[in-house]
């Protein structure tokens, strides 16, 4: 009986635990009814009984020996997990997380607000939803010009004279009511128009418009300007030409073709054998606008220039469907990954 009881302490004793369930898995071992020492009391009935109060005394040390090792297994293991609790940031994003990517819409915006900045050009940004004075009025829209057409713009319903914005000019306007020259901004933003949704159009789509007014320019200066464009977006050997067209906002007003950067200019499908691709609108601004927009037409002048952020992605890229911008297909833009 004696050796028994100094086995099962010497036992307990090299006992270790880890965590709160493997002490509770050992009281249940030793300290339960069923348990070791619990045995070693029913064997106690077969001592003799010169021996009874010795074994006795050895057995209740036994147990309370056992109780307090396990007691202190168990705060021990407690402790140790608090403090490994304590040092888990839980704010930390779960890893490993899977890197997404760009939008190409955005890569191919900063772009051109890069290209533009290294020009001079400071970015302004104005309201989506607008109102007919910024969008159409102060840019020398008639009351009878088409783009006021219900077919043409999203008209807020009760409200005649609010709507979503067609063009970035808006933004261009409220600069100009706001700011005195020498003013140079680039505007980048959503657009809406109420168009059927296609391979070639969409209902919402981006811009980046151009203005600068000072002084003395010239559409010389906005002829050099969009050569520096062209050749940092699509290449240092990209030519450009300006062909005669007319916006309400500028006079006079011009429409840009690039050398296709596809075929080099030679002619392909995608130029249509031109060996051209248009590219954004432009002009000087209309002396209208300026005196609208409370600037003296007679001591200033500028010019202004506006793309479409598609058009440009399309040309860069090469894709064909504008609807792939917006449908967030996951393999459609897992192809832009790495892309700066």
């Amino acid at each position: 009986m004696q050796d028994k009881i100094e086995k099962l302490l010497e036992e307990i004793r090299n006992t270790s635990a880890k965590r709160a369930e493997e002490a509770e898995e050992l009281r249940i071992k030793y300290l339960s009814k069923k348990g070791a020492i619990a045995a070693l009391f029913d064997e106690f009935k077969n001592v003799p009984n010169e021996h009874k109060k010795l074994m006795g005394q050895k057995l209740n040390e036994l147990k309370a020996y056992a109780i307090e090792r396990i007691r202190t297994l168990k705060e021990e293991s407690e402790k140790g997990a608090a403090q490994a609790e304590n040092l888990i940031d839980w704010s930390r994003t779960a890893y490993p997380t899977p890197l997404g990517t760009r939008h190409p819409i955005s890569l191919v915006e900063e772009e051109i607000c890069n290209i533009f900045g290294r020009m001079g050009f400071n970015i302004a940004e104005g309201p989506e939803i607008e109102d007919d004075w910024h969008v159409f009025s102060a840019m020398n829209f008639a009351e009878d010009h088409p783009a006021r057409d219900m077919q043409d713009t999203f008209f807020i319903a009760h409200h005649p004279d609010v709507l979503l914005r067609t063009h970035t000019s808006s933004v261009q306007s409220r600069t100009m009511e706001t700011t005195q020259p020498p003013i140079r901004v680039i505007c980048p933003g959503r657009t809406y128009r109420n168009e059927a949704i296609s391979y070639r159009a969409h209902c919402f789509f981006h811009q980046v418009e151009a203005l600068y007014i000072d002084k003395h320019v010239s559409f010389a200066d906005l002829e050099q300007v969009l050569l520096q464009f062209a050749r940092e977006m699509f290449g240092a050997d990209t030519k450009i030409r300006l062909r005669p067209s007319y916006f309400p906002f500028t006079e006079p007003s011009a429409e840009m073709d690039i050398s296709c950067n596809i075929c080099g200019g030679k002619g392909c499908n995608f130029c249509k054998h031109t060996g051209w691709v248009e590219i954004l609108g432009c002009g000087m601004v209309d002396p209208n606008v300026l005196e609208n927009c409370g600037i003296d037409s007679s001591k200033y002048s500028g010019y202004a220039l506006g793309m479409g952020i598609e058009r440009i992605t399309n040309l860069k890229y090469r894709v064909k469907d504008l609807r792939l911008f917006s449908e967030n297909d996951q393999r459609f833009l897992d192809q832009f990954k790495g892309v700066l």
